[in-house]
């Protein structure tokens, strides 16, 4: 595998002084791809959102270091454009601005002086578009506006493709797909993850028939209390999480 992409040290991070995540440590190379699973409250959004750095969420103790750097004193948006992207469990809408001008300003912010120009730009737009099976005429719609949920996570990993981050930080990414819409995503996530880190958190096993993690992590109370490869997965889709309490 390639360079450590983000090395987080036992961390603890706490929203609204509630501790959420509670001594967490971590390693992703470029290349790998690893899958966190748990159950519903067991603080795996609230990694994702950390790292990222949602403000709404604190890191009280330990370090997340990006690209060998800590990222401690860096704002969301510079974490964008270091080569940082998060897709959203549930993608925000944004009535009454287009898909098209939203990707183009959304590149032309995070890739700086690396942007394509108009014509490239247009050319690798139409490009993934149609590796995602998504018609032109999307691009004239307002961002998540009506959208099914399909659509919506389409259009985050349309907006990953552009943006060709080195780490993805993907929240629970098959939320809402049907079985065809499953593959075309888990074939744009699979298109940048020889390149690039990506941290996968899902419920399913499904997700990873897809894209195949080359480790799986059990999150539980804020903590990763298991980690191993694709097998542990099947184990947790047929057995539940109260063996590894146990």
């Amino acid at each position: 595998m390639g360079e450590m992409v983000l090395d987080i040290t036992d961390l603890y991070v706490s929203v609204d002084e509630t501790e959420i995540i509670k001594g967490l440590s971590l390693q992703i190379h470029i290349g790998e791809v690893h899958a966190i699973m748990g159950r519903n409250g067991s603080g795996k959004s609230t990694l994702a959102n950390a790292i990222m750095g949602h403000p709404a969420y604190t890191i009280t103790s330990g370090t997340v270091r990006f690209n060998g750097k800590s990222v401690e004193d860096m704002e969301v948006h510079e974490r964008a454009k270091a080569g940082m992207f998060l897709s959203f469990q549930y993608p925000s809408s944004i009535p009454g601005v287009q898909v098209g001008t939203f990707l183009r300003k959304s590149v032309s912010t995070v890739r700086g002086d690396d942007a394509p120009s108009a014509r490239e730009f247009r050319k690798e737009l139409l490009s993934h578009m149609k590796s995602l099976n998504m018609d032109k005429s999307f691009l004239g719609r307002s961002v998540n506006d009506g959208f099914s949920g399909g659509e919506k996570k389409r259009l985050e990993i349309l907006q990953m493709l552009l943006l060709n981050p080195c780490l993805a930080l993907l929240d629970e990414t098959d939320s809402g797909l049907d079985i065809d819409a499953l593959k075309v995503v888990s074939d744009g996530i699979n298109s940048i993850s020889p390149a690039a880190g990506c941290l996968l958190i899902t419920h399913y096993q499904r997700l990873l028939d897809h894209v195949v993690p080359n480790f799986v992590h059990v999150m539980i109370d804020g903590k990763i209390v298991k980690t191993g490869g694709p097998e542990l997965a099947l184990e947790l889709e047929s057995r539940g999480y109260d063996w590894i309490e146990a």
